[in-house]
Formats: structure tokens, C-alpha cells, sequence
């Protein structure tokens, strides 16, 4: 150590070493990030706007958008930055706090899609005492319980990771500040950060996962009971984004988290992180919205012009 010097500023590899690329992956990202943020404040205005919306479950859709609002802006600004003045550096600060938040943002997200889980369980096993358990007041907590928890999920792996020092090569092979190729550029032992990673990625996956589950399953054993196919269908298409959702964003998610090997990341791990860092923000409101009838009868209401209506008038 006494050789080394310690590192204050980081490079960031970026998604390609392709020159003749970065054109076409600015374009492309500069396109998603856009489409991502338009599509997302549509969503949380719509909600707004429409009263009929004002229930627990678009209350908990808005939430989500909001959160994939700020999910994909941790990244992808700074990415398209990189791309178009061709500086690469990021600050030792700016990169602890942007995976802190990152990381803060990504556990919010399974715990308000847990939250969802156990919403439309409610709404399908006690469709008759649904507005009673699920009053503005409780809905409101489970919101901050899982905005505060999800904000507490990063303070011990950051704790842990500032007491590391970073030495020789400064560059990140990576696209963002993610922990897994951060911790290829520590000095001295990493066992301890690597064990407390893993262990609350466990905790964050596997808790809001159980809830997922044991949601489904009485979920599905209601399904099974209702009396005809058409009223099974109606009640599985109200769960079936939920579950399109989940599937894609927990996947890669556990791919790139639940590892004894975090230290050893590639370029698929790259192409893993574009999955739920930048198209799962991009598809949700899309999975949502055209599922949804309510949704495209309030977008019809609120944005169509009325038929019959003359300029002027």
C-alpha cells in the first residue's frame, strides 16, 4: 500500500469499446431515455388527473413510475454525457452516491412490487372488504415502509465499501457505478464487503419475493374456486402484468446480486444491467397501461377530443 496511490477520480468503460458504436448507442439510449420519461410522467399525470384513478392499485402504479423516473435518470444522463464529450471520469463522491442511489431506487422497487403482490391479493380473496383493508391510511404506510426500507437497504454495503481503498487501474468495466467491477479496483481483503452484499441482496430479494409468492399462491387456489372460466380469466388479466413484471426485473436482478463471485463481473453482467436499469423502466408502464381498461378508458376521457366538437367553440 505504501507504493500505491489511492484513487480519487474513476473511468467508466462504458458499454462498448467500439469506436464506430457510440454513435448508434447514443442515439438508441438518448431515443429509450426520452420514450422512458414521457410515457412514465403520461402515467403520474393521468393519475392525477383522473379520479377514478385514485385507487390503492394505480396509487401504487404511480409510485412505480415516479421510481422509474428517477431509476433510469441515475444512469443513463451520465452515460449519454460520457458518450457525447467523450470524458469518462467520474468523481470517487459521485460514484458512491450514485450507487447509493441506485441501489436505493433498485430495493424500493421489489419492495413496492411486493406491496403490489399483496394489493391484488387482497382485491381477489376479499373483494368485499377490500376498501376497508386497504383505506388511504394503510396504503399510505405501506408506500413509506417501502420507500424508507428501500432507502436503508444501501447504508451498510456503502459503510462497507468507503472503508476499502482503491488503487492502480481506475477504470470501472462497467457503464455505471455498480458494486461488482468497483470491487475489482479494491485493495486488500473483500471477503467481508462481498459476504455483507450478498447477504442483504438475500434479504431484499427473498423477503419481497416470499411476499410475491405466498400472494400468488392464494391468489391462484382463489382463481381455481371461482365458479366460471370467464370470471377465472378476468381475475388472472388483472394479475398478469404484475407478473410480467416481476419475472423480467427479479431475473436479472438475482442474476447480477445473488453471487458468491461479485468481484468477477464480464460483459454479460452489462448487458443483465441494461435489462433492469434501462428497458424494465422503459416496458412497465407499457405492460400497465395496455393491459389495463381503466387506464386506456382514462386516456380516452381525458385526452381524446370529443366527438362532435368544432374549433372555436
Amino acid at each position: 500500500m505504501s507504493n500505491s496511490t489511492r484513487i480519487s477520480t474513476f473511468l467508466l468503460a462504458g458499454l462498448s469499446s467500439c469506436s464506430h458504436c457510440q454513435n448508434a448507442i447514443f442515439t438508441l439510449f438518448l431515443l429509450v431515455y426520452v420514450f422512458t420519461l414521457l410515457e412514465n410522467l403520461a402515467i403520474i399525470a393521468l393519475i392525477l388527473r383522473d379520479p377514478k384513478l385514485w385507487k390503492p392499485m394505480y396509487i401504487f402504479v404511480g409510485n412505480l413510475s415516479f421510481l422509474e423516473v428517477w431509476y433510469i435518470s441515475i444512469t443513463l444522463p451520465n452515460v449519454l454525457a460520457n458518450i457525447m464529450t467523450g470524458n469518462r471520469e467520474i468523481s470517487y463522491a459521485g460514484c458512491i452516491t450514485q450507487l447509493f442511489t441506485f441501489t436505493f431506487l433498485g430495493a424500493t422497487e421489489c419492495y413496492l412490487l411486493a406491496t403490489m403482490a399483496y394489493d391484488r391479493y387482497v382485491a381477489i380473496c376479499y373483494p368485499l372488504r377490500y376498501t376497508v383493508l386497504m383505506q388511504d391510511k394503510y396504503v399510505l404506510s405501506l408506500l413509506i415502509v417501502s420507500w424508507l426500507t428501500g432507502f436503508a437497504t444501501p447504508i451498510l454495503p456503502i459503510w462497507f465499501l468507503i472503508q476499502l481503498n482503491f488503487c492502480g487501474t481506475n477504470e470501472i468495466d462497467h457503464y455505471f457505478c455498480d458494486v461488482s467491477p468497483l470491487l475489482k479496483l479494491a485493495c486488500g481483503n473483500i471477503k467481508l464487503k462481498e459476504i455483507v452484499d450478498l447477504i442483504v441482496s438475500v434479504f431484499v430479494l427473498v423477503s419481497s419475493m416470499l411476499v410475491i409468492f405466498i400472494s400468488y399462491i392464494c391468489i391462484a387456489w382463489a382463481i381455481l374456486k371461482m365458479p366460471s372460466s370467464k370470471v377465472r380469466y378476468k381475475a388472472f388479466s388483472t394479475c398478469a402484468s404484475h407478473l410480467a413484471v416481476v419475472c423480467v426485473y427479479y431475473g436479472s436482478m438475482s442474476f447480477t446480486y445473488i453471487r458468491v463471485d461479485s468481484a468477477s463481473p464480464g460483459s454479460t453482467n452489462k448487458l443483465v444491467s441494461v435489462l433492469y436499469s434501462v428497458i424494465t423502466p422503459m416496458l412497465n408502464p407499457l405492460i400497465y397501461t395496455l393491459r389495463n381498461k381503466d387506464v386506456r378508458q382514462a386516456i380516452q376521457k381525458n385526452f381524446s377530443k370529443p366527438k362532435g366538437s368544432k374549433l372555436g367553440l
